[in-house]
């Protein structure tokens, strides 16, 4: 008798539609553009991480964590579009959700009263994040041009 495979292997994955959906995401990460806005979601992330110690307002620990914490997450995610977009580009609407937390960040977590600097640096990654997420998000919606 053969054995039954322990993870069954579904048959959606072979399906010639999802093959060429997952392969116009890949198509599209691998363009110039698609290169651009992954790699800018990327360093925006890493920068969002990186952001209490170059502003200095380090002071606020709920923050500074939050922006830590948030700041990965967006530089993964992006590292994830940019290296399997046929695989991640479910997960792109994550970015601009982040981008809205980052706004609005300063005004929600305790200690309320985060400096101007605070402020001034986490709407303006917040918004960037924001387009960026969407750009990345609609990434897989690009049209093929024929020559």
């Amino acid at each position: 008798m053969a054995e039954q495979p322990t993870h069954p292997i579904s048959d959606i994955d072979r399906h010639p539609d999802i093959a060429a959906l997952r392969a116009r995401y890949d198509w599209a990460v691998q363009r110039p553009s698609g290169q651009t806005v992954s790699g800018l979601a990327f360093l925006s992330g890493l920068y969002l991480a990186i952001s209490s110690w170059v502003v200095g307002f380090f002071g606020h620990t709920t923050l500074t964590v939050n922006n830590l914490v948030t700041g990965i997450a967006v530089a993964l995610l992006a590292a994830g579009i940019a290296s399997a977009n046929g695989r991640m580009h479910g997960l792109a609407w994550v970015l601009p959700i982040i981008g809205v937390w980052t706004i609005i960040a300063p005004w929600v977590l305790p200690p309320h009263g985060a400096g101007a600097s605070a402020i001034a640096s986490n709407v303006a990654t917040g918004a960037v994040i924001l387009v960026i997420g969407v750009a990345c998000a609609s990434l897989g919606r690009m049209s093929k041009r024929r020559r």
